[in-house]
């Protein structure tokens, strides 16, 4: 049955095509060695395909047959990208020990991503998408062709016996035996171990292999109650799972909703349930998650601008969620906050969402165990697709994706702009397989026609925003003032740590003292990226290039300034000796910056060597027609105290092509996008080696 997937299997649309490249066969027909070269179309997005410069990726599987041990073992390892990438795999059928009617199935692989064009996680959320696939459909695939046999008048297949006919009471035990259909066995069927073991019954036997004993039982009405459909092999899991956690782990012990969130998330697959419940009990215990609610309130900004909250319920009684996301400020919010209280929040959210699920659950008289997520992209541009916001939604996605499986009933997206499929092509790699299938994206006004909100929600609560009668109380968002942006320093106080620290760093910018950062490139073409804000004074901003390293970096002390500085730091590379024009280069026109904005921009490189992002304090013009100063340039001066301005920035270098394809690319990211800026592409400054834009 396996070997009829050869060379090309309908089932399995990826596995293009195959060919045999080695073959062996022993002279008594025990042995069967069978080495294939398999030609696979992998699922990805196809800008990586493009990146990486291949359609399709070829893998080399031997297949080893022992009849005399009645064993099928299975090698593959990938051929394509064996210098970046090292693909194992290991696959089993071997005759159960206890029970010569089963046959046991074994599955195990490993990955190591050594490098892969800077989408090393993309190609990891890939890869495991793929073997996950491969995992489910192996047994349906088996089974599919064990029927074609059974339909074509196979029934059974005489065991292999050695050349020279001996006599024995061994070899008249094994008569002819006839194969009965296979049956269909959950995959929750698995085996305590560290690898994926399914047992596939051949045997006419009605039992299930794993039945629960009548310990293991129950309450019908509870479970109807509260937990709702289960079968008799879930049921048996999730108190499997219970018991060993009631034996096992110290703590406060989740309650059977939560225990079956994860058992669900895997498939009821006990062992990888176990393992990702566990992890996360102890992050939860870690962090005090459990007390969220009680002792951690939001800060006020959040309050104010974080335009998202809870609003009645959908049609299944599931609590509903709306979220405005093209109406918020998210880096606003980042710079306000930093990502670790953004975090705390999103948990809070979750929080709050499971104490809502049990509320509903007893008022509704089902289990309602998942909520539903309306999320409005009206006024989502450019600005909102700013990378380290994006890094922050990554992490977010990670943290609950990992610590709240199961809980998203149902995502309704609405008002999806153009800009949304980029956005999209980052974000869906790191989003579950199963969760993913809970979404509905609608463009425009179509969520007002068939198939559309009237179908999840009732009319008399559709928000006032979308079209309904309901009054919504979410927050409308807005720009959150750069009064409230804190410094990196600041945001480092913080107590207990989610995450790790901001990736912004702040500096002093002195009279006669700029500060300066270096950037080695090594590939011309490269793209320096950079977005910070000027927080206090003027400044300018320049780009320099030197084929020979500056001298190491000192730190002014700021004693020639008479000046403690609590937070920001100020670091000189270029030589008071150096000339420009001979030692360093000019590469982009030097930029005034005013105190309050914000600049994003990126520069193409030429050539490889040394580059210098520097900050410079900027010097008032004195009048054209006098030398005494004017007026407002007395009155801006004195806003500077002691000649000293602050930046917060953030710089990265990416390949040139990775660039357009990647949120780096801060084109269009201008920073007035109240009202939802219309005129964002009409903001930036395009030239042919560099993007500034504010």
């Amino acid at each position: 049955a396996y070997e009829r997937r050869f060379p090309t299997c309908p089932l399995i649309p990826m596995f293009v095509a195959s060919d045999t490249v080695n073959e062996y066969k022993s002279e008594d027909g025990a042995i069967h060695v069978i080495e294939r070269r398999c030609k696979l179309d992998i699922d990805a997005p196809r800008l990586l395909k493009k990146i990486a410069g291949v359609d399709y990726v070829y893998f080399v599987q031997k297949n080893s047959l022992n009849r005399r041990e009645r064993t099928l073992h299975i090698e593959a390892y990938n051929e394509t990208f064996s210098n970046r990438v090292i693909i194992n795999e290991h696959c089993s059928y071997t005759v159960h020990p206890d029970n010569e009617d089963w046959t046991c199935f074994e599955q195990s692989a490993s990955l190591d991503i050594k490098s892969f064009f800077g989408f090393e996680s993309t190609v990891e959320k890939i890869a495991m998408k793929q073997y996950t696939s491969n995992i489910k459909k192996g047994k349906e695939i088996i089974e599919y062709y064990l029927k074609q046999l059974e339909e074509e008048g196979i029934t059974f297949i005489p065991r292999w016996t050695p050349p020279v006919t001996c006599k024995s009471e061994s070899s008249t035990s094994h008569t002819r035996r006839p194969v009965s259909p296979a049956i269909n066995i959950p995959e929750s069927a698995t085996k305590e171990g560290s690898n994926n073991k399914e047992i596939l019954n051949t045997s006419s036997s009605p039992s299930e292999p794993t039945a629960g004993t009548p310990d293991d039982k129950l309450d019908a009405d509870y479970i109807k109650r509260y937990l709702g459909d289960l079968t008799p092999m879930q049921e048996s899991c999730l108190i499997r799972l219970r018991q060993w956690l009631q034996e096992t782990h110290k703590g406060k012990i989740p309650k059977d909703e939560h225990i079956l969130r994860f058992l669900r998330a895997r498939d009821f697959n006990i062992d990888k349930a176990r393992e990702i419940l566990c992890q996360s009990l102890t992050w939860r215990k870690q962090h005090q998650v459990d007390y969220i609610l009680d002792t951690w309130n939001p800060p006020q900004v959040l309050q104010d601008y974080y335009a998202g909250g809870w609003h009645h319920h959908d049609k299944d009684g599931r609590p509903l969620y709306v979220l405005r996301l093209g109406q918020m400020d998210t880096k606003g919010l980042v710079r306000a906050l930093g990502e670790e209280a953004l975090l705390r929040y999103v948990l809070s959210i979750n929080e709050e969402g499971l104490r809502r699920c049990e509320e509903n659950t007893k008022v509704f008289g089902r289990p309602i165990s998942s909520w539903t997520c309306l999320v409005d992209l009206e006024g989502l541009n450019m600005r909102h697709l700013w990378r380290p916001g994006v890094k922050a939604l990554l992490r977010i996605i990670e943290v609950v994706e990992a610590n709240y499986p199961e809980t998203l009933g149902r995502l309704l997206i609405l008002r999806a702009p153009r800009v949304f499929p980029v956005l999209w092509t980052l974000v869906s790699p790191f989003i579950d397989d199963n969760t993913r299938k809970k979404f509905l994206i609608y463009a425009g006004n179509d969520y007002q026609g068939p198939g559309g909100l009237l179908d999840y929600i009732d009319k008399e609560i559709i928000p006032d925003f979308l079209g309904g009668e309901c009054m919504c109380e979410v927050p409308e968002g807005g720009l959150v003032p750069k009064s409230l942006y804190r410094t990196a320093e600041e945001l480092e106080n913080e107590d207990i740590k989610l995450w790790t620290e901001t990736i912004y760093q702040s500096a002093s910018v002195f009279k006669g003292a700029p500060h300066e950062v270096l950037i080695q490139i090594v590939d011309a073409s490269s793209v320096i990226t950079w977005d910070f804000d000027v927080c206090k004074g003027d400044i300018v901003f320049n780009i320099f290039h030197s084929k020979r390293a500056p001298q190491p970096p000192k730190k002014d002390s700021l004693g020639a300034h008479s000046i403690t500085s609590p937070g920001g730091n100020n670091v000189q590379l270029i030589d008071k000796v150096w000339q420009l024009g001979r030692d360093y280069s000019m590469v982009e026109s030097p930029l005034i910056c005013k105190e309050g904005e914000s600049v994003q921009g990126s520069h193409v490189t030429r050539w490889p060597g040394f580059y210098i992002l520097q900050w410079k304090f900027h010097n008032m013009p004195a009048c054209a027609t006098t030398n005494l100063p004017r007026v407002d340039d007395v009155l801006a001066s004195l806003q500077v105290s002691s000649h000293k301005c602050k930046v917060m920035y953030y710089t990265e270098v990416i390949g040139s092509e990775d660039f357009r394809g990647s949120m780096t690319s801060l084109e269009s990211s201008h920073s007035g996008f109240s009202q939802l800026s219309a005129a964002t592409t009409s903001s930036s400054q395009s030239h042919s080696s560099s993007m500034i834009s504010r």
